[in-house]
């Protein structure tokens, strides 16, 4: 038996998400026995990005407007400069961020993931930290930003960048197994 057979996981994804940052906690968390679920805007594949460049495509399994927070142990927000502003620019994605604070499940989101965070208006008095050119967004925000490789506070966990993939996956596995 794995350690997180009975455990759900969303990752709330656009096109322009980091390939890394979206393929690695989702290989992370299929080992250890997770299903997951890639929720987009739109059905069918987005595509993501390495070093600036147009990277894989990656297969939708539903798309926000029909899927449920109660459905979920928690949420995954890759990065990327393009994903974030696209998932902040659409309702339903905010609200599922925004359900996912008011039920108290884990919310895990690296790089420039947390810039969806700042639209769902949830960062206030979290201790964060993110990749370095949105620091002064979620300072504006309320948050308290660090620069570590991985902080938890609460049920958030953030991270800086595809090097901190490591611990970010660690840690997501470690909160979902207490």
């Amino acid at each position: 038996m794995s350690n997180l057979e009975n455990k759900k996981v969303a990752i709330l994804s656009a096109d322009g998400f980091e390939q890394s940052e979206l393929e690695s906690p989702l290989k992370a968390l299929k080992k250890e026995g997770a299903e997951v679920d890639i929720i987009s805007l739109k059905s069918g594949e987005i595509k993501g990005m390495t070093d600036h460049e147009w990277g894989n495509a990656i297969k939708v399994d539903k798309t926000v407007s029909e899927t449920k927070v109660a459905d979920y142990d928690a949420l995954i927000l890759p990065g990327g400069v393009i994903n974030p502003d696209a998932l902040r620019n659409d309702e339903h994605a905010v609200k599922f961020v925004k359900d996912f604070f008011a039920t108290d499940k884990l919310v895990a989101s690296i790089c420039h993931g947390p810039q969806t965070l700042i639209t769902a208006e949830v960062v206030k008095g979290k201790k964060m930290t993110s990749f370095p050119s949105i620091r002064k967004d979620l300072e504006n925000a309320g948050a308290n930003w660090v620069d570590e490789q991985v902080v938890k506070d609460g049920n958030l966990i953030t991270s800086r960048n595809p090097k901190d993939l490591d611990a970010f996956n660690a840690k997501i596995v470690e909160t979902l197994q207490a």
